[in-house]
């Protein structure tokens, strides 16, 4: 395994101000790397570790990045193989909760035993193509989670937001995310609710001009995405106006953008294929169409 690797990649480019991710080993492109990946969330250094045998090295790389990004004020490393996720303080402060900045946007993270933070870093792009695409629009958020998206709509003017999403407590933490960037909650709803129950509930708030799906892969007892995607695709047509965007988001790295195409061309061949968005660009992958996949349509 080669250290050089890490210090090679021009952390001294990047934005040192916003969260993102420095290096995805996961991605599978960096050999001996692939089980590690590195965020940063200033001032914190956030390493993920998916698979035994880097624990030799962690103590080395971590004193590399902080001599590298003078920023840096805490390194975190959390083990995402053992049975229940680890987490482990291993220079600095002691910091587990923060508020990033992400486009001039802020959110509330939150670094400790649960896997993710709050903010998925991959989805940048996304986020980005929400807030130029929001204004005047009403939005449905699906799979909202702490309701990124709908912050980033509303910043770009969006009329209304309606966000779905099972957990009630990930959608208090989105009420948090707006109240942070100083945005008017009276424009946002917040339905804590199974979307495959509440159907009848979303269209009664519709139509929409902009449809956000963005679901996990994979969760057990509510969600298989596979199985379930097309339940969302075939109602487009009850839920969005006409001349609407569609923006379908997948992260199953077994399922590739051809499954989007298909599902779409099957279940809604009214909506038209507009672009595919890609990830930042340090989410290198080794094969293609393994990582997040975002795809825009015109209903």
């Amino acid at each position: 395994m080669s250290i050089e690797l890490i210090e090679s990649l021009g952390f001294s480019q990047l934005n040192r101000d916003e969260s993102q991710r420095l290096f995805h080993g996961r991605g599978q492109a960096f050999q001996d790397f692939e089980g590690i990946n590195i965020d940063w969330y200033p001032p914190v250094i956030l390493i993920s570790v998916y698979r035994e045998g880097y624990t030799q090295w962690l103590d080395t790389i971590a004193d590399r990045l902080m001599d590298t990004i003078p920023e840096s004020q805490s390194v975190l490393v959390q083990y995402r193989y053992c049975r229940r996720d680890s987490f482990e303080h291993i220079r600095g402060k002691r910091i587990s909760e923060l508020i990033t900045l992400e486009n001039d946007l802020r959110f509330k993270i939150q670094l400790g035993p649960s896997q993710n933070s709050g903010l998925f870093l991959d989805m940048r792009q996304g986020r980005d193509w929400v807030k130029r695409h929001s204004l005047n629009k009403k939005v449905l958020n699906l799979f909202a989670y702490t309701c990124a998206f709908s912050v980033a709509a509303i910043a770009g003017g969006a009329e209304q937001v309606v966000n779905f999403d099972t957990n009630k407590a990930a959608l208090a933490k989105g009420r948090e995310n707006h109240r942070l960037n100083q945005q008017n909650t009276k424009k946002v709803i917040f339905e804590g609710m199974d979307i495959f129950k509440s159907f009848s509930r979303i269209k009664k708030h519709g139509p929409y001009d902009l449809l956000i799906c963005d679901p996990p892969s994979y969760q057990k007892g509510s969600v298989d995405i596979k199985r379930d995607y097309k339940k969302i695709v075939s109602r487009i047509p009850l839920f969005m106006k006409k001349n609407s965007l569609i923006l379908l988001c997948l992260n199953s790295p077994e399922l590739g953008d051809d499954f989007l195409t298909e599902l779409v061309s099957l279940e809604c061949p009214e909506c038209q294929f507009v672009k595919a968005i890609s990830p930042p660009a340090v989410f290198k992958e080794k094969i293609p169409g393994r990582g997040l996949k975002v795809h825009v349509y015109r209903f």
